[in-house]
């Protein structure tokens, strides 16, 4: 139980010309530099979940990756006050896989930096029986957060950031041992 928790990252925007990766690799490298986590990502623009739901051999796939995390931080953006179709897809894609796991999420956009997605994706969160962690990482006026080579100033989002992975260490590590010890009755 002590070794490092496997820590899904899971990018949602899917957009062609999407301000995602620049996030996503910024957060990225910070997680990685954690040793309580085991880092992978699954970025929703290269995988093919069916938005009828239907089985499939990829969703199955997807579903195996789900179910080995131990945690989840979903880089989202703000479209129209939401969040992306895409990412309510990859949430309904799966069910049982989510259950007792926390999420943690880094959000951006324009002058709400992606908080209205947040604030909904909460409320979905729970639903599902995940653990919602407190701290949120969020980009105001995301085009003029990131350098050139993708660093950030953003003292505030640099600060959130490791709050919220110290968050979701503990309760990775205390869900995960609550899961092994008795089994979720969701």
């Amino acid at each position: 139980m002590n070794s490092p928790l496997r820590l899904e990252v899971i990018v949602a925007s899917v957009r062609p010309q999407r301000l995602a990766p620049v996030v996503a690799d910024w957060f990225l490298r910070t997680a990685r530099a954690d040793p309580a986590f085991d880092v992978d990502v699954l970025d929703l623009a290269r995988w093919s979940l069916p938005v009828e739901l239907t089985e499939t051999p990829e969703v199955g796939a997807y579903r195996e990756r789900l179910s080995a995390a131990d945690a989840f931080v979903v880089v989202t953006s703000e479209y129209n006050h939401g969040y992306p179709a895409a990412l309510k897809t990859a949430l309904d894609t799966a069910k049982h896989e989510w259950r007792a796991k926390p999420v943690g999420f880094v959000s951006y956009g324009g002058l709400a930096g992606g908080l209205r997605a947040v604030e909904q994706l909460r409320q979905v969160v729970a639903e599902i029986h995940m653990v919602s962690i407190r701290e949120t990482v969020s980009f105001h006026q995301v085009k003029r957060r990131f350098d050139a080579d993708g660093n950030t100033e953003d003292g505030a989002a640099v600060d959130a950031s490791a709050r919220m992975l110290r968050q979701l260490a503990w309760w990775g590590r205390h869900l995960r041992a609550a899961r092994a010890a008795d089994p979720y009755p969701g």
